[in-house]
């Protein structure tokens, strides 16, 4: 190879895999000094330099301080084996850049073109890259309107890239229709407001197939955010749903108050009252007969996406339920040795409610609402672990006999 053949040579590459002309005058450096280090008798790395020079193409190498030319290079080693080692940078070359620019695109959205089916999944066409949906990152309807979905080769794709890794020369590309991000780019696509940053999307909850809500706020107040997620005649929102198969899509407006945004998100039920429990991270959150299944939704869906939402574990109850789940708690905690009255009462105003919950209390906050020692503290927490496990022993002994 002349001079003129390698500038060609590294032209090409540069122009066809669209690796930069130094990483490829690089490549063949490191790729003669590696195949040189093979062939020469006491090869040392140190004592081999080889450099292109970029304008002529010129290739100056000694071993040992010692000039060498191309001709001796190639004679030595072997043409052959001299591409190789070439090819195989340029190879690792092209997957480190492949790697870097679909490392940049983790969690932003891509479109493709459905290649192959292995597995269960597909290959979907990215340009200059073929990237894996798995089955467990597709959506599968499970309930009303939720139809999931079902690929033919040559259908178009939308996905996020959730994972990018090398393989030998290769990199994997990993795309996911399920993960919550996926939501918050389609709204990104479909609502410009969002784009721009003048609503911003807080939080999301999702069921794949099933159901989505979304939190969202404006740094404009004068800016209506739910309306403009949902668009003229729900137009924006509507693109969304039949993107996700009929994905239901609930859009609730987020609040820096844990109580009005807890009320918010379990709509369209109507909340009575929530009772914020710190120590536990739980919302008791009453509501009226009426309002008891609607609060919690189908198979606890709407309760459940709510309570991701916001980041609380929300219990739904009525206010009868909840006066006799304090009295039983109250009368049960009171049966523990060094458990008075005022301590039981102030335990069920934090939102303790079981021996389950008392097992797990800090002993330190203990101490602090009950001015008892530290080993008094200790064996409360003690027996009402051993009650809690008792308790649950009684109840797979129950559930055995019924199956």
């Amino acid at each position: 190879m002349n001079p003129s053949e390698l500038l060609r040579y590294v032209d090409t590459i540069h122009r066809d895999k669209g690796i930069g002309k130094e990483e490829v005058f690089q490549g063949i450096e490191a790729a003669l000094i590696s195949a040189m280090k093979k062939n020469y008798a006491g090869g040392d790395e140190n004592m081999i330099s080889v450099h292109i020079d970029r304008e002529s193409g010129e290739v100056n190498a000694a071993f040992g301080g010692e000039p060498i030319s191309l001709e001796e290079i190639v004679k030595r080693i072997g043409a052959q084996t001299a591409k190789q080692v070439m090819i195989q940078k340029i190879r690792e070359a092209e997957c480190d850049r492949v790697y870097a620019e679909f490392q940049g695109l983790i969690n932003q959205m891509v479109m493709g073109v459905v290649g192959r089916f292995e597995q269960g999944g597909c290959t979907v066409k990215l340009p200059g890259m073929d990237a894996l949906l798995p089955k467990s990152e597709q959506i599968h309807g499970t309930s009303r309107g939720g139809r999931g979905e079902g690929y033919r080769i040559g259908d178009r794709v939308r996905a996020v890239i959730v994972d990018v890794r090398k393989q030998a020369s290769r990199v994997k590309v990993t795309l996911s229709r399920v993960r919550p991000v996926f939501v918050a780019r389609l709204f990104e696509h479909e609502v410009p407001e969002i784009a721009d940053g003048v609503i911003e999307i807080k939080s999301i909850a999702r069921k794949p197939g099933v159901r989505t809500k979304v939190a969202v706020w404006s740094v404009d107040q004068r800016v209506d955010c739910k309306g403009a997620c949902v668009g003229m005649r729900g137009s924006r929102v509507r693109n969304i749903v039949d993107e996700l198969g009929g994905e239901r899509i609930d859009i609730v407006l987020w609040s820096s108050d844990p109580v009005e945004f807890i009320k918010e998100s379990l709509q369209p039920a109507e909340v009575e009252e929530v009772i914020l429990c710190s120590m536990l991270g739980r919302a008791i959150v009453l509501v009226n007969e009426q309002n008891l299944s609607l609060a919690i939704g189908r198979h606890g869906q709407n309760v459940l996406l709510a309570s991701k939402l916001c980041g609380w574990d929300i219990e739904i109850m009525t206010a009868d339920k909840l006066q006799g789940q304090l009295d039983q708690a109250v009368a049960a905690f009171c049966s523990i040795e060094g458990v008075s009255t005022d301590l039981a009462e102030s335990l069920t105003g934090e939102g303790f409610m079981s021996y389950d919950d008392l097992s797990i209390i800090e002993p330190d906050a203990l101490m602090e609402m009950s001015g008892l020692s530290e080993e008094e503290v200790n064996a409360i927490i003690e027996e009402a672990e051993r009650r809690s496990e008792e308790q649950d022993n009684q109840q797979n002994v129950v559930e055995d006999e019924q199956d």
